[in-house]
């Protein structure tokens, strides 16, 4: 039953006949094998329990690839469309979904509607890993169909369980053939023939039921775990930025003489340290986004910063790049380390003021600016102090004509700080890298556990749904 596709995937599929070694509860007992296995006729797929059988999607399915788009026509009838992102980011299709309103003809509503128990897939993407990514549709949902870039299947009555399928769909192993199979260079999709073709491992349908419950078990534990997890996370990030906050705005002696600042959000503050605005502390600059129409200006590799590389407090690179050209043909300025940058418009502004430091020259995109720190300020100390202010900062961010979030400059210029002498600076400064160091650890620790349990989460979807481990006593 070996494709020239499947043999061409086969450098990269897990080993899964080692997965059952690998698999244990969370409680740390192993789950059995079955007591007897045969070959499965599909290579990647190994062996199978004796007694399951492997199909074709197309035997045990209906495939349908939905063509209804975003867009709303006059003579058309209003739907709730469900849309790629509402796949790719939710495990479950229910009603709590946020769907988008549409519309469509009597014939796209009659083929696209989604039923309980229909699987939903993506069939579209930009990055190959995000195809065939799928999602259970768990509930009636009167009204919602299945919108463009995904592909509906509807298992067959009788002889497939839904949320078996789903989970099949999820399993590292079966997802393997449908990478092999996208066809695409820069945007990578999956044809009708391409998902109607591929195997699946069909256990006996009440087994198929006792795997769903069983799964739907454990990862609702593993997911409750790396939620605590990520709110751990969450904690220790708003920890991190209060000590930072009280580092640059009230000092580390809790014994040095205090005077009113006449800031109501800042309180006292050192007496021996001075007022200052951040305007007439730093010398500001913009960016700008060269033509995209000119290929030449994108073939360098002098970094052009954008928001999205902004996750990091230490510039080193960026995901674009420009050539010497764009800077010679453009108003663009090539900006020597060490420069404080910050974001001053997107929608991250709502919750997050990025602010870092860069180590190599950059350019920025005009989403951007970049600061340097004059009249006794280190650059270090001014990216800590935009960190430490950042919730008074994001208070003054308002809304541009366009709908995104923008930091005006003439409001930010004119936020008033108050700033130690630079041998302080530079005792707060190597303070604050400390605590960073210590709260990188725990955050750093706390992630790891986080993928450990993901990794944990894929394995035992996969063991499970492949026939690799026995959890049928699990549910009895």
């Amino acid at each position: 039953m070996t494709t020239a596709a499947d043999e061409a995937g086969m450098t990269q599929r897990p080993d899964l006949g080692q997965v059952a070694e690998e698999v244990k509860e969370v409680r740390g007992r192993q789950l059995p094998r079955y007591p007897a296995y045969k070959p499965s006729g599909v290579q990647w797929l190994d062996s199978i329990p004796e007694h399951w059988s492997v199909r074709r999607l197309k035997f045990i399915g209906d495939v349908r690839t939905s063509n209804v788009d975003k867009k709303s026509a006059e003579d058309e009838e209003t739907v709730r469309l469900c849309n790629y992102i509402d796949v790719y980011h939710n495990e479950y299709i229910t009603a709590d979904i946020a769907f988008m309103t549409a519309t469509a003809t009597p014939e796209e509503i009659r083929r696209f509607h989604l039923h309980a128990g229909d699987v939903l897939i993506t069939k579209d993407s930009e990055e190959w890993n995000d195809i065939a990514v799928p999602a259970f549709v768990d509930e009636p949902l009167g009204g919602v169909v299945c919108g463009y870039h995904l592909a509906q299947i509807r298992p067959m009555p009788g002889r497939m369980f839904g949320e078996y399928l789903f989970r099949a769909f999820a399993s590292r192993a079966l997802r393997e053939q449908f990478h092999v199979r996208a066809n695409g260079i820069t945007r990578f999709g999956l044809s009708r023939d391409a998902i109607t073709s591929a195997w699946f491992p069909i256990p006996p349908k009440e087994e198929q039921a006792a795997i769903t419950r069983f799964l739907r078990r454990e990862t609702t534990e593993i997911d409750a775990l790396i939620a605590r997890k990520r709110r751990l996370i969450e904690l220790l990030k708003e920890k991190r930025t209060a000590l930072i906050s009280h580092a640059v705005t009230k000092g580390l002696n809790p014994k040095a003489p205090m005077k009113p600042s006449g800031i109501d959000w800042l309180g006292d503050v050192p007496a021996h340290w001075e007022f200052r605005k951040l305007g007439f502390m730093t010398k500001m600059r913009g960016g700008a986004t060269p033509s995209k129409n000119n290929e030449a200006y994108w073939t360098g590799s002098i970094p052009w910063v954008s928001p999205k590389d902004m996750k990091v407090r230490e510039i080193l690179d960026s995901e674009d790049h420009l050539s010497q050209m764009a800077l010679d043909e453009t108003t663009l300025t090539l900006f020597d380390p060490p420069i404080v940058l910050m974001v001053v418009r997107g929608m991250i502004l709502v919750h997050t003021f990025p602010v870092g430091i860069t180590r190599v020259p950059v350019t920025i995109n005009q989403d951007m600016k970049a600061l340097a720190p004059d009249n006794g300020c280190l650059h270090e100390y001014l990216l800590n102090l935009l960190d430490g202010i950042s919730h008074i900062v994001l208070g003054i961010v308002e809304e541009s004509a366009h709908g995104t979030k923008v930091l005006r400059t003439n409001l930010w210029k004119h936020l008033g700080v108050f700033l130690p002498g630079e041998d302080e600076q530079a005792v707060i400064c190597r303070h604050i890298s400390e605590l960073n160091t210590y709260f990188d650890g725990l955050v750093g620790k706390t992630e790891h556990a986080i993928d450990r349990l993901s990794e944990y989460r894929s394995a035992l979807i996969s063991a499970a749904v492949t026939g690799k481990i026995d959890v049928r006593q699990e549910v009895a």
